[in-house]
């Protein structure tokens, strides 16, 4: 019993941090997306030192991302997506850190290393230890079978 209690617990702690990951990235991604850029120069400083349409396909990729998390697991079609949406954060939180290195903006690496962890967290517990199972599993033929 106590593991399907702590493998409860943990489905539970990897939706929490699916959501929270998604409601992150789906409000910095619109607003990468949506704002005028000169106010994004205001919000975001390293806009400044890219291209607005950098800028604005980053916002896209981080909205697509934060439905990644979500709704394939939601849905349960192609739930196995959900992880390797969080790879792809982890990934880009990875680059985002040395980016933010290279300029000089310092003050953002908590957050960042944080969004990185918490990706890498869902990434291991959808890939390992609590996959959400497809709603109509693919059941494959064996050669033996006609």
């Amino acid at each position: 019993m106590k593991n399907h209690n702590s493998s409860k617990v943990l489905n539970i702690a990897l939706w929490a941090a699916q959501i929270f990951l998604a409601f992150v990235f789906l409000i910095t991604g619109a607003g990468k997306l949506f704002l005028p850029i000169e106010k994004l120069y205001e919000l975001i400083p390293w806009t400044q030192d890219v291209s607005s349409l950098a800028v604005r396909l980053i916002g896209l990729t981080e909205i697509i991302g934060s439905i990644g998390l979500t709704l394939p697991s939601l849905l349960r079609e192609k739930p196995q997506l959900t992880p390797w949406a969080a790879v792809g954060i982890a990934v880009v939180m990875l680059l985002a850190t040395i980016f933010n290195i290279s300029i000089g903006e310092t003050s953002v690496l908590g957050i960042n290393i944080l969004l990185f962890l918490v990706s890498i967290f869902i990434a291991w517990g959808r890939f390992k230890r609590s996959p959400i199972p497809p709603k109509y599993p693919v059941h494959r033929l064996s050669l033996n079978q006609k």
